[in-house]
């Protein structure tokens, strides 16, 4: 059998390590656990979303070049309280606005965001995930 890898943690790197915590703790509607040093982890089910502030070694926080995706049960929920934080996003994406909820081209139903520091999100109907297969 093949030993294939699984991922278990995507690290967002941010400035502000408290503001960073509330943000999420309200976006994800979850708890955050405080990690030793300059980290934060939430538990998105298999994966830990785990936010680090590169301040306290004197580098500056570089956001993510793409959109971390998270698979929702209730995408209008997450997309108000969204809507409440005033991070969704301002960006097209294939033609519609990024902040809606659409259907997008590959089926997935979705909308996109942006964390105060740069992060790119996408929230998704977990019933719509599309996975390639």
């Amino acid at each position: 059998m093949a030993d294939t890898p699984s991922i278990f943690r995507i690290t967002l790197q941010v400035s502000n390590l408290k503001a960073a915590s509330e943000f999420y703790s309200t976006l994800l509607d979850s708890k955050a656990r405080d990690i030793r040093g300059s980290r934060t982890y939430f538990d998105c089910g298999a994966v830990i979303l785990a936010l680090i502030d590169p301040s306290a070694g004197g580098e500056p926080a570089r956001p993510m070049p793409d959109q971390v995706y998270f698979a929702v049960k209730d995408l209008d929920t997450v997309h108000g309280r969204a809507r409440d934080l005033r991070c969704l996003s301002k960006d097209d994406v294939h033609g519609k606005p990024g902040g809606l909820i659409v259907i997008r081209p590959w089926g997935e139903r979705s909308f996109y965001c942006e964390d105060p520091f740069g992060n790119q999100l996408c929230f998704v109907d977990q019933n719509t995930i599309f996975t390639g297969k």
